[in-house]
């Protein structure tokens, strides 16, 4: 469901558009499946999406005053809770045609994500997966961000472990068949440093560069990562 109401968020991206209109879209799409956000009223959240544009990292709120333009890219991170349980995703969308470099921070992040989801096997490391992202993005000139982690994830929306975006091969616990992570790569065109609006939620680029985020929550099983958040 998490996938589905993603692909259909994608399919409103568009300049003039506002955030707080995917919001109102994030929300119909939940009433149709008869399913709760798993953001809303999170630690006081006051919305079921979380709509970064441009510079805004992570937990961008939803309002009716940000208009998308042409050239913007937005992240949007979702959640859905259904029978007991949590799934969380998260895409890097454009507005119209975008400038290449913000495509290449779109692909690089995207590729991100995948590498590090190849590295969620059973008997390999916690830090195998950071690795796997951290090389990918500084290998391609952008940097990773420190400040925010994925997580495990199941009949909670944020379980233990913690799922860095950097870190050495070979290092932190080892993964079992069973566990599920939200393996999330949130990738900045230049440097890695954060910081957090009057808002108390939006985290933006320090130096006013652009970010993208992407998010799959993955089972690891014996037959090998097997991905919840993909359709």
């Amino acid at each position: 469901m998490v996938a589905e109401i993603l692909e259909v968020l994608r399919g409103k991206v568009a300049p003039g558009v506002t955030t707080m209109d995917l919001e109102l879209v994030a929300e119909a799409e939940l009433r149709k499946r008869g399913v709760r956000s798993a953001f809303k009223g999170y630690r006081n959240y006051p919305y079921c999406l979380c709509a970064s544009v441009n510079e805004e990292v992570v937990h961008g709120m939803p309002s009716e005053k940000k208009v998308l333009r042409e050239g913007d890219i937005i992240s949007m991170d979702f959640g859905v809770y259904c029978d007991g349980y949590y799934g969380d995703a998260a895409i890097t969308v454009a507005a119209g045609t975008i400038a290449p470099e913000a495509k290449r921070l779109i692909d690089v992040t995207a590729k991100c994500l995948e590498e590090a989801v190849s590295a969620a096997t059973v008997g390999g490391r916690l830090y195998d997966i950071s690795h796997a992202i951290q090389s990918r993005a500084e290998g391609s000139g952008f940097s990773v961000v420190r400040a925010f982690v994925g997580h495990g994830i199941g009949t909670e929306l944020h379980e233990p472990p913690q799922v860095p975006n950097f870190g050495s091969p070979g290092r932190g616990m080892r993964l079992k068949e069973g566990m599920v992570l939200a393996i999330e790569p949130m990738v900045n065109a230049g440097g890695s440093g954060v910081r957090i609006l009057d808002d108390g939620w939006t985290a933006v680029t320090a130096d006013g560069r652009l970010s993208a985020h992407f998010e799959h929550s993955v089972a690891i099983t014996a037959d090998g990562p097997k991905v919840l958040s993909r359709l």
